[in-house]
């Protein structure tokens, strides 16, 4: 039997590495080079460690742990000259207040780039879930913004510069229980305050076979995690 560790580090992480790796290559095209980072959501460490090996302080937060950062609330220094957020955004409930906090914990000129699963994720799985509850379906996903609303809360919480992209990560699934159970290894599982009923054994042998019917002639069904990216800076004037 795997121990605890063994078992973390062989959990899924793919949706963390590939935030990491686009953050990463950002970072080299803008050519930022900060002395004072917040990295926020990164449990690998990767980010910190291979791309800000040149900051003099990089501070390593989460919403859990010992290092602990409310992302609703203003945080508890600023002056950071890069903040980078992994995730996390998608789920708090006043996302407008979040971007505001981000960007007054920056210095003059400094940069955010926050990036999370996004709207047009998982649409294999939601109609899988529908097939599941065709009657009366019940919420169990929390909603995702899209790009337009993403550039518009932007605005609104007085980012200079900002950049809205996003970009598919496609993965390949043989079952509609491998890909619950890599979300629920990264953390990306249901986040709604109120539960809704467990599917009984009728719906989810439904979801299963709803599911697999989107295979293609390999017996795999191809999911999508449409990964969000928002981007700005707080003004040179520090306002």
């Amino acid at each position: 039997m795997l121990g605890l560790q063994e078992r973390e580090q062989d959990a899924a992480r793919f949706v963390l590495d590939d935030m990491v790796e686009d953050i990463a290559e950002r970072l080299a095209f803008v050519r930022h080079d900060p002395a004072r980072a917040l990295v926020i959501g990164d449990y690998s460490g990767n980010l910190a460690r291979h791309s800000l090996g040149k900051a003099q302080d990089i501070q390593e937060a989460d919403i859990v742990g010992n290092h602990v950062i409310d992302l609703q609330q203003p945080h508890p220094a600023g002056g950071h000259d890069f903040i980078a957020v992994l995730g996390l955004l998608d789920t708090v409930n006043d996302l407008p207040g979040a971007l505001i906090h981000l960007r007054q914990a920056l210095a003059p000129g400094g940069l955010v780039i926050a990036m999370f699963p996004g709207a047009g994720s998982l649409p294999k799985l939601r109609k899988a879930i529908y097939a599941a509850e065709p009657d009366r379906p019940a919420a169990r996903m929390h909603p995702l913004v899209d790009t337009r609303a993403a550039a518009d809360l932007l605005q609104r919480a007085g980012w200079k510069d900002p950049v809205v992209d996003s970009h598919d990560l496609n993965v390949r699934y043989g079952s509609l229980d491998r890909l619950v159970a890599d979300l629920r290894e990264q953390g990306l599982g249901n986040v709604l305050s109120s539960a809704a009923p467990p599917l009984t054994c009728a719906g989810i042998d439904r979801a299963r076979a709803a599911f697999l019917d989107q295979a293609d002639e390999d017996g795999r069904v191809t999911e999508t995690f449409s990964i969000l990216t928002l981007s700005g800076r707080r003004s040179l004037a520090g306002t």
